[in-house]
């Protein structure tokens, strides 16, 4: 999985397959990339050279002599057991809206299968099938994705309005914003026991408003057809949120911004400076964050989506950083734990495509097989499948 991979997304998926075929895989972290290793199968070696995927056939010896060097003490390299495909679900609505998602995108590329859930899905109990959860780009507040100052009058908007009010009042609930709310809380629930959840773009930052704002109501009149509280400020409870704590709502409803958790509004980088780095963790001591963050370029080009990048002074002390935009003071990536599960958020809406709008084509990812950006949604997709491994304090 070094710069000799041909095609690092679908080697993901080659990997997922050989899990979901009953055989067991190993991950090397730090190793050449963070490569896989499986017990050879001619099978395995055909659907290799299918998929276009650059591997290798090694002999025992061979095998014996990279576990030897992975594991020695004095090399931040690591082995970890992948056991079992994990059980995918994307939360994402079932009409067609005018933007693509990045974590969709990639798991057809890498042929991961997965299933598509909703609110209807999520409020029914659906969750407890799975073992990961994406967000689709979505607004967790009930306002739309704040597009009405832009978009209130184009046929998308109107028709996606009509169809988030149907959907409410079929499930009981009176505003769009009470059942987006029920929703983020049935997901803190499916992570809270033990699932792996993973959001992009403003499917981040609205999920944990959403839960601090629960009870309190935060959109105005032409979201839910009543006035906000004004007093919906002090109002919110930090302590139901994952990652983020003592925001700032903006409550403009003509504004894209949410609050300021996204740097977006004020943000000033040209372009052709806007990368963000990863961190180097213990592969032995910090096994998790070295999962997430297993690349072949630890310098990754920025891009923009509804919600960009976060505010560094708003996380809580618990989140861990795994990349960052030090001179920005911005997060891009950064993981926790809740309850008995765990959570990353990742900032952006399109690795590929810098300022991805509406109505702008899919990106074609056959033009970046090897993109480092992609790769870090990927090793949120392996990891639920690792042995758990007990951490060493």
């Amino acid at each position: 999985m070094d710069e000799t991979q041909k095609d690092h997304l679908k080697s993901y998926g080659i990997a997922y397959w050989v899990l979901s075929h009953s055989e067991e895989v190993d991950w090397l972290l730090n190793y050449r990339g963070g490569s896989f290793m499986t017990r050879y199968n001619k099978a395995t070696e055909d659907e290799c050279k299918i998929r276009g995927i650059s591997y290798e056939v090694i002999a025992d010896a061979k095998v014996t002599a990279i576990l030897s060097e992975v594991t020695d003490p004095s090399a931040n390299m690591d082995m970890v057991k992948l056991e079992k495909a994990p059980k995918m679900a994307v939360y994402s609505p079932k009409s067609k809206l005018p933007w693509d998602d990045a974590v969709t995108l990639v798991l057809k590329y890498a042929e991961i299968p997965y299933d598509v859930v909703y609110d209807e899905e999520v409020i029914h109990g659906d969750l407890l099938k799975y073992d990961w959860l994406h967000l689709h780009h979505e607004d967790f507040t009930g306002q739309y994705s704040k597009f009405y100052g832009a978009y209130r009058m184009m046929p998308w908007y109107v028709e996606d309005v009509k169809s988030q009010e149907a959907t409410a009042r079929k499930l009981g609930f009176k505003k769009v914003s009470q059942m987006k709310l029920a929703v983020a809380q049935h997901i803190h629930d499916f992570c809270e026991g033990g699932g792996f959840l993973f959001a992009m773009c403003s499917g981040t930052d609205t999920f944990d408003i959403a839960l601090s704002a629960a009870g309190t109501d935060i959109c105005e009149n032409m979201f839910d057809g009543d006035a906000a509280d004004y007093q919906a400020q002090s109002k919110l409870d930090f302590s139901q949120t994952f990652a983020f704590q003592n925001f700032t709502l903006d409550m403009n409803p003509m504004s894209h911004s949410f609050s300021n958790i996204d740097v977006t509004p004020g943000r000033q980088v040209e372009r052709s400076r806007d990368f963000f780095t990863l961190f180097d963790f213990s592969a032995k001591w910090d096994v998790v964050p070295s999962m997430l963050t297993q690349n072949h370029d630890k310098v990754i080009k920025g891009f923009m989506g509804l919600t960009t990048a976060f505010n560094k002074s708003l996380l809580k002390p618990s989140v861990t950083v795994m990349g960052e935009m030090k001179t920005q003071n911005e997060a891009r990536y950064i993981h926790g734990e809740y309850g008995k599960g765990q959570w990353t958020f990742y900032g952006g809406h399109d690795p590929e495509d810098y300022q991805h709008a509406v109505g702008d084509p899919p990106t074609d990812l056959k033009l970046h097989p090897n993109s480092p950006g992609y790769r870090l949604i990927l090793n949120n997709v392996l990891f639920p499948a690792a042995k758990k491994k007990k951490q060493k304090t």
